[in-house]
């Protein structure tokens, strides 16, 4: 007897539905075909385990399984539990009439029960798409399913449950989520303030350019000068996301395996600091069967690169693509996969390898060393980096200041003021923010005067400024006036944007 079931295989942030065909025949042999992946060659002693712990067995028979589209390569150990649904209906020991109407995916323990799954949100967006009717999944995952509307989703325990559903209609329990009401219920709670943060008035400044535009920036101070400390606290002054990013991030870390069980939507800003130690395949994302990386990771958020130049040269320049199209490919002999990768850079770094700035007392490097130091990050690089903020010790008398400085509360409503108007200006476009102007749009956004347009040759003339810097300086003077609430850039906003280039300096060209 042939049946049909229905599973589903990751490709990317996306899922593709499988159709598991299970035919059970006269002879013997247990046939796998569908190029699957050891994980799911395996399964055949799970599910054999599996049935007999719950009072079934494997039929003593031919069973054929073929799991199509063949040509594509089936990964993990989500199939069990379709293919022993798929084994008992086809050997007659279960009546399941209605099984193909739903999308079905569980890793089975040896007992029956079924452990949690990777990826299970762009699976059930698929499953509504494509007509379905619900998915039954472990219990575990059921949360992050049920953010679909219009799908009927199911989580299960043990595989008794399902073969009762199907073969004695015994009822499974729904899972709702008003998701409205989820997203709109959760209120972000940082833990860093901006409140707490001791002088640096000049790199608050800084941030709140970068945060309301979406620029990335690079922090540049020795060591206590608070870099890291200024970094914790950029999601504070962040937008809150919208349903749509909340979506397409959850969905992007439910592929990577890192919503909690309890978790159903992502309701905050990610924020990554990986390790320098870090490889390239972590970064950006790939390996055999291909994950997102750090930067995927931070989609719709920030990722933050604690002293930069410490990272592999290598590391570093594979995040240039990334950087400019906001979306890192992944290519194989066989196919391409795509992770979006909109996030906001934030770096820091010492001056020097001594971690002083060159004219400081205390600094011990060369000119050599501190040479040699700076090129390890890459003029295509920093081009790609809107702006770079010196940020210097803090002197006694700010430290020891009991006043409480501007919180987060009072510099993000500024920014969602100026994210405001850039929400209007790009309305009818598919950018959403002042960085990822492209350069029409910064011909048609950006005009200057006369004055403003002198400032800024002379400032390229003098720095040597290549193309792609110019552009970020006139993006952040648009910010600027933003967040001044003016419709034109003056000179005062060139100025500014200007010296937010530090590295391109004359001071650092040693």
């Amino acid at each position: 007897m042939l049946v049909k079931i229905y599973g589903s295989a990751l490709h990317g942030v996306s899922a593709q539905t499988i159709t598991i065909e299970v035919n059970v025949d006269q002879g013997i042999g247990y046939h796998l075909v569908g190029l699957p992946d050891n994980a799911v060659k395996e399964s055949s002693h799970r599910i054999s385990a599996a049935l007999k712990n719950n009072g079934f067995k494997l039929p003593g028979k031919k069973i054929t399984i073929n799991m199509a589209p063949a040509d594509l390569r089936k990964e993990g150990s989500a199939y069990d539990l379709s293919i022993a649904l798929g084994i008992l209906a086809a050997s007659n020991q279960i009546q399941a009439d209605h099984i193909g109407d739903y999308i079905i995916i569980g890793e089975l323990s040896l007992d029956g029960s079924l452990q949690p799954l990777k990826g299970v949100l762009p699976i059930a967006f698929q499953a509504k798409e494509e007509g379905f009717r619900g998915i039954i999944l472990p219990k575990q995952n059921v949360r992050e399913a049920a953010i679909v509307d219009g799908l009927d989703v199911y989580g299960i325990e043990n595989i008794r449950e399902v073969i009762d559903f199907f073969h004695q209609g015994i009822p499974l329990q729904k899972t709702t989520i008003d998701i409205e009401k989820e997203f709109a219920g959760k209120t972000s709670d940082f833990p860093f303030d901006f409140s707490e943060v001791k002088g640096q008035e000049s790199a608050k400044r800084a941030l709140e350019v970068s945060a309301a535009g979406g620029h990335n920036i690079i922090l540049i101070g020795p060591p206590g000068s608070g870099k890291t400390m200024l970094a914790k606290r950029i999601p504070s002054i962040l937008p809150a996301l919208t349903l749509r990013e909340a979506l397409e991030t959850t969905k992007i870390h439910s592929v990577a395996g890192k919503i909690g069980t309890e978790t159903s939507l992502m309701t905050s800003r990610p924020f990554r600091s990986p390790h320098h130690t870090i490889s390239d395949v972590a970064l950006v994302g790939g390996g055999s069967y291909p994950q997102p990386g750090e930067i995927s990771l931070a989609h719709n958020g920030v990722l933050f690169l604690d002293e930069m130049p410490e990272f592999k040269r290598a590391v570093l320049e594979v995040m240039r693509q990334p950087l400019e199209d906001r979306e890192v490919t992944i290519s194989r002999a066989k196919f391409t996969v795509r992770y979006p990768a909109s996030f906001m850079l934030v770096a820091s770094m010492n001056p020097s390898p001594s971690g002083y700035f060159p004219d400081d007392p205390n600094n011990t490097s060369t000119v050599m060393e501190m040479q040699r130091y700076l090129n390890r990050l890459s003029g295509p690089l920093l081009d790609r980096i809107d702006i770079h903020i010196e940020v210097p010790k803090v002197d006694f008398e700010q430290l020891s200041d009991k006043r409480k400085g501007e919180s987060s509360d009072e510099i993000r409503r500024r920014v969602m003021k100026a994210r405001k108007i850039q929400e209007e200006r790009f309305r009818e476009s598919d950018i959403h923010y002042n960085a990822q102007m492209g350069r029409k749009d910064i011909e048609k956004h950006c005009e200057l005067d006369a004055t403003s347009e002198n400032l800024l040759k002379n400032a390229m003339e003098k720095l040597n400024l290549s193309a792609r810097a110019y552009d970020r300086i006139l993006k952040v003077s648009r910010t600027i006036a933003d967040l001044e609430g003016s419709s034109e850039i003056r000179p005062a906003d060139i100025a500014e944007a200007i010296q937010y280039r530090s590295l391109d300096r004359e001071f650092w060209n040693i």
